[in-house]
């Protein structure tokens, strides 16, 4: 694809795939009826802006709306609360449409006031908000944050119906970050009627409406019955029961008093329910953007030599490390998971061969092998990976002692530089939306790679840094010409190796016998853990 010159005015109306358009709700669906969720811990807020872990994030969607949303159960953009939009051949203005006749939970009627706000709010330092960064290309955006203004210059309220936003610069990932959570849209006199408590009396647009909430109990959503989209949701309520030990909800989802467990299968009934046929059966698996991976700290010898990293990457056995997990993964050849848009299909990575690991070794004048340290976060299973990676280098011939500590230190020595080897476990990535952009600047390119950053292989290239620059100019992220440029990024990332990419660990739940629904809606990549607007039940 040609990269568009800045000074063309000219704007290029683009539509979305017709899988997008076209996407109809399920006609074998059955209306009503009410599911139970357990969960362990209570939920600690239902604000957009702030709500960032997997267990409030389905219920936050469910709840809020974006201008932009995914079609059920995939990684597809289509259209949300935006009816249209329009991006400037220059990659730097988009202009949104909204739907008419959206009312938020109290009934008043959305606008595009309301859009503008909603994003000023959440980037606005007061408010604290995890996802304030993913604003960043928004122009304004460095003048908001320092607090030199109190609006977004980028932001334009056209008309009532009409939002226009310009960039800073081009963000082949901006519409991804229109669907995310940070960028719901809010009533401001509900957040300003209920202040720092806006996350505990939410008001959005969804296709649910908070009714009830007793803290450390339950929380229940109830139908919208104005929701915009038409035929969802199905059920007319859902409880989410809060201190439910999972091998709790597990017994009572057996005696049909559970529909979902929250918490997934426990790892020690595992075995056990996949043994059970009449259990399996209620087992829904599904992939997620993830990957568990041990980072090869580049800046500290002998892991500077790029065929030392290549060399354990071959001494690793990854399918008997997702052994330890019960199978749950595969074993990944890469930094993407397979799930993920721009995932090189067909690579095969480094194979596991111990005897050309030591050849490698060998000829880098490692014959002997070497002393190292492996970090890995002391929960369970993570230091039975660690004991498997460290035999697995002890058969090549490094020497490697383990370092199991409290998950903050092993952030901690990850950002200063000083592990020579971490196993993610526990901190391993899962994308923040389904975009191959995400898997580098954080964790592979040179700005994570500063103090306190979450590169830990301390892994730069400037070079490949500029081609994912040049990546993310596009303007339409799902253009082909663009996937293959991060195709090419994380095959030249796998030439220098500075991971082991070990496994693409799969998401495991289960299912009452009168859940209905495509499975993909229990595994739903971007409403982890459940699609709540899609599923119903069939008695």
């Amino acid at each position: 694809m040609t990269r568009l010159l800045a000074s063309s005015a000219v704007a290029l109306a683009l539509s979305l795939p017709a899988a997008a358009q076209d996407y109809v709700p399920d006609p074998n669906a059955k209306p009503g009826g009410n599911i139970v969720i357990t969960y362990k811990d209570d939920v600690a807020t239902l604000d957009p802006a702030i709500g960032y872990d997997w267990q409030n994030w389905s219920m936050i969607k469910s709840l809020f709306d974006g201008l932009m949303d995914y079609v059920p159960g995939t990684t597809e953009l289509r259209p949300g609360l935006a009816e249209s939009y329009e991006i400037s051949e220059d990659g730097l203005t988009y202009t949104f449409r909204l739907r008419p006749g959206v009312r938020f939970h109290n009934g008043r009627e959305m606008t595009a006031e309301d859009v503008k706000y909603s994003f000023e709010r959440v980037t606005t330092p007061a408010t604290q908000s995890p996802g304030a960064g993913f604003f960043a290309s928004i122009k304004g955006y460095d003048a908001i944050t320092d607090g030199s203004a109190t609006a977004l210059e980028g932001v334009t309220v056209v008309d009532p119906s009409t939002i226009s936003i310009e960039l800073s610069r081009p963000d082949a990932t901006f519409l991804h970050v229109m669907a995310l959570n940070f960028a719901s849209v809010v009533p401001r006199e509900a957040v300003e009627a209920a202040g720092d408590d806006f996350g505990k009396a939410p008001v959005g647009t969804g296709a649910f409406r908070l009714a009830d909430w007793t803290l450390g109990q339950r929380l229940v959503f109830e139908k919208n019955p104005d929701y915009w989209r038409e035929g969802v949701p199905y059920l007319d309520t859902i409880t989410f029961e809060v201190g439910q030990e999972p091998i709790v909800a597990l017994l009572r989802l057996q005696n049909g008093e559970v529909d979902v467990p929250g918490d997934g299968i426990p790892p020690a009934k595992f075995v056990e329910v996949m043994a059970d046929p009449a259990q399996a059966a209620r087992v829904v698996e599904g992939g997620q953007l993830h990957t568990g991976y041990i980072t090869l700290n580049v800046t500290i010898p002998p892991l500077d030599n790029p065929e030392v990293r290549k060399a354990i990457n071959m001494a690793i056995n990854k399918e008997r490390i997702t052994q330890i997990i019960n199978g749950r993964a595969v074993a990944a050849s890469q930094p993407l998971p397979p799930s993920m848009p721009g995932y090189t299909e067909g690579f095969e990575g480094f194979a596991y061969d111990p005897d050309a690991a030591r050849d490698l070794l060998a000829d880098a004048g490692l014959a002997d092998g070497f002393e190292t340290e492996l970090y890995v976060m002391n929960t369970d299973p993570n230091p039975r990976i660690a004991q498997a990676i460290q035999q697995d280098l002890a058969a090549v011939g490094i020497r490697a002692s383990i370092q199991s500590l409290a998950q903050a230190n092993v952030i901690e020595a990850g950002g200063a530089g000083t592990a020579p080897m971490i196993w993610s476990g526990g901190m391993a990535w899962i994308a923040d939306f389904p975009d191959p952009s995400n898997f580098y600047g954080p964790i592979l390119g040179c700005a994570g790679a500063g103090e306190g950053g979450w590169n830990w292989s301390k892994y730069c290239n400037e070079a490949l840094d500029a081609a994912a620059t040049e990546a993310d100019s596009f303007t339409d992220p799902s253009a082909p010409d663009r996937l293959a440029k991060w195709s090419e990024v994380y095959m030249k990332v796998m030439e220098d190796a500075p991971w082991v990419p070990v496994f693409n660990e799969q998401r495991y739940t289960m299912k009452s016998a009168r859940m209905g629904g495509a499975d993909a809606l229990y595994v739903d990549p971007v409403s982890i853990p459940v699609n709540y607007d899609y599923v119903y039940v069939t008695e």
